[in-house]
């Protein structure tokens, strides 16, 4: 079987080409990138002695695709994942819809004109940010909890969100490119009778991961302690207790694997996968954590609140696990302890990935 990884040498992409090629020796591995994020020249050597055929295509370019060989799926690990993208005064709104939706339709066409299955890794920030910035919390042991009752919004319980919770704006321009992405691909996917699966991802984090606070928390975190570079707990209570789950990328291989081979079958064609609330742990917690392997430094507080986050984001996997006996297998403390060995390896690696 023939795949296409889009951002292959992003940390997603590259991480689950190197999965599949470890298990997967029926697979003919495609992959291009850009390369316009810091870090992501130090993954194309590897891959490439893996025997991945790798092209440098931006998919904003519909040119760039002509030339990509046929394949039978298509798995899009390529995002500007930022939730503060196009607002933050260091990218471009327009870049950001060219990118994180022009070049899914490009996809599409692709897809269309080779018949091949489309997979999309979506995100959890296509969920409302204002019901769950809302969201009435208490702090327990460091971290916040929902408090849950009548008021709560539809599709939140104590397993976390799930695929019934509203996606109304607002949700980001980053959030609502991902949700307009999903919603294309359904259509084409069904007016062209090609397979489509859309996985809203949790928080991606592992060893290689390009340490950026606005989208690698856990990995910029872990780095930034060791490297006793400036950290500061921002909104809310000033204390850290703003929780997320994780995931590592590699988790997906065997979920993705049922999907390929499904085809196109009656199941729900959106699903969360994440590590859950076993995975969930709030900035404190993670200080505590980084304290004990490498010793106690302080931490800024700064209650001012920032756009669009939120207290609390954690999925809920169930209908996953319900549909495609999927789970994930590597705990939040060993994604931390691989994080933290690469770190240690890597003492440079905070400026490799840094903005340019």
């Amino acid at each position: 079987m023939k795949i296409l990884i889009t951002g292959i040498c992003g940390f997603a992409g590259s991480t689950l080409a190197r999965a599949a090629r470890a298990t997967r020796s029926d697979w003919k591995i495609f992959g291009f990138d850009n390369f316009i994020r810091p870090g992501s020249e130090s993954n194309r050597a590897e891959l490439k002695s893996l025997g991945v055929k790798l092209f440098h295509a931006d998919f904003r370019n519909a040119s760039d695709l002509e030339t990509l060989p046929p394949v039978d799926w298509v798995i899009d690990a390529a995002a500007n994942p930022s939730v503060l993208a196009g607002f933050d005064g260091r990218t471009s709104s327009r870049q950001l819809v060219e990118h994180n939706l022009g070049g899914t339709v490009n996809l599409l066409e692709f897809c269309k004109a080779h018949r091949a299955g489309f997979i999309l890794l979506s995100t959890s920030r296509v969920y409302s940010i204002k019901p769950l910035a809302e969201l009435a919390v208490v702090p327990v042991n460091g971290a916040f909890r929902p408090r849950l009752g009548k008021s709560a919004p539809p599709g939140l319980t104590n397993a976390g969100v799930s695929e019934k919770f509203p996606t109304t704006a607002p949700v980001s321009l980053y959030g609502a490119t991902k949700l307009a992405s999903e919603a294309l691909a359904l259509e084409y996917g069904g007016m062209f009778s090609f397979p489509v699966w859309v996985n809203r991802c949790g928080v991606l984090a592992g060893a290689g991961q390009f340490g950026r606070a606005d989208q690698g928390i856990f990995t910029y975190w872990l780095n930034s302690w060791l490297r006793k570079q400036p950290l500061k707990y921002i909104g809310f209570d000033g204390k850290g207790h703003q929780v997320r789950d994780c995931l590592h990328p590699r988790d997906l291989l065997p979920l993705l694997e049922k999907q390929m081979a499904s085809g196109g079958s009656a199941k729900a064609q959106v699903q969360n996968v994440s590590g859950g609330v076993e995975s969930a742990m709030s900035l404190a917690q993670l200080s505590d954590w980084c304290a004990a392997r490498w010793g106690r430094r302080p931490v800024v507080s700064d209650p001012k609140p920032r756009p669009f986050d939120v207290p609390w984001m954690v999925l809920d996997s169930a209908l996953a696990k319900q549909q495609w006996d999927w789970q994930p297998a590597t705990p939040a403390e060993k994604i931390l302890d691989e994080i933290a060995a690469h770190a240690e390896q890597n003492p440079r690696w905070l400026a490799l990935s840094a903005p340019l």
